[in-house]
């Protein structure tokens, strides 16, 4: 008889793996972020990850990292809770320094990006400039035209030079241009009104969006660094984790076996190969994360 895919059971992880994924995505106490330059620290270690996701989603997060335990669930007040505050914070003192990427990718997904792996990112979700016209909405080819001639500006600015009065619609543009990695937020002001500065993601990162990488390279290297911190991936979490579809992560995972870095164990499930995990045990070994900038 057929089991409904709901009520099959969770592929579990084994225990080791959880301790691999606690030493890597810092999910310790002793390896706990506190400042900007350690949450830089952390990203550039693992390559990418989200910011205020919490244990009920997969993959590494700043939250996570900053409350250092494995099992941590975001209240529901999170405007009183401290660790929520730190982590806020820090994310928009990462964005101010501009050395890591940070917007909504795929699925709408707030994430930040090592800039060693933005080139694999947009070899995957970017719009080429001549594709443009067919890819993107009208509201957003609008917003971007304001843009490119002004280079930043800030959110009430930008709706009113680009036209786009509505405040969904905006906010859809938006998000479809940080998807097509092509708009980033670089700062963000509280005072005397709440508001993000919107920037062309080529002012900030000119080298690593311009280094032409093929797709198929961009899969794999995002799966090489999702499992190089993960230790193991089960069904359907590399694309939980970064938006990308299943037969993508799929593409991404299976390269990876055809040049030994990791092993399949059965569909879906693919492992570090054991040369690999015990460099990367040693290579985790000598990071710290107490060291102020």
């Amino acid at each position: 008889m057929c089991v409904p895919a709901r009520m099959r059971a969770k592929p579990q992880i084994p225990a080791d793996i959880e301790e691999y994924r606690d030493e890597h995505w810092c999910r310790e106490a002793t390896r706990q972020v506190e400042t900007p330059f350690q949450a830089e620290r952390f990203i550039e270690q693992v390559g990418f990850a989200a910011c205020l996701t919490d244990s009920r989603r997969p993959g590494p997060s700043l939250y996570v990292a900053v409350c250092g335990r494995r099992d941590v669930v975001m209240p529901r007040n999170p405007q009183k809770d401290p660790e929520t505050s730190l982590t806020w914070t820090l994310k928009d003192e990462v964005l101010r320094r501009g050395h890591i990427y940070y917007g909504k990718l795929a699925r709408g997904k707030a994430m930040f990006v090592a800039p060693r792996m933005i080139p694999y990112f947009h070899a995957v979700w970017s719009v080429r400039k001549s594709e443009e016209k067919h890819r993107l909405s009208r509201h957003a080819q609008e917003i971007l035209r304001v843009l490119r001639r002004e280079w930043e500006m800030s959110t009430g600015d930008l709706r009113d030079e680009s036209g786009v009065k509505d405040r969904t619609a905006f906010t859809r543009s938006l998000d479809e241009l940080q998807a097509a990695m092509i708009v980033v937020p670089s700062a963000v002001f509280y005072q005397p009104k709440f508001t993000y500065i919107w920037s062309l993601a080529v002012g900030r990162f000119p080298d690593a969006l311009r280094r032409r990488v093929s797709r198929e390279a961009g899969l794999r290297e995002i799966a090489r660094c999702f499992l190089a911190g993960a230790g193991m991936t089960i069904p359907g979490e590399l694309a939980r984790v970064t938006g990308l579809s299943r037969p993508d992560a799929g593409l991404g995972n299976r390269a990876l076996v055809d040049e030994g870095y990791a092993e399949r164990l059965a569909p879906g499930f693919y492992r570090l190969a054991a040369s690999r995990a015990f460099a990367q045990e040693g290579s985790s070994e000598s990071g710290d994360f107490s060291q102020q900038e």
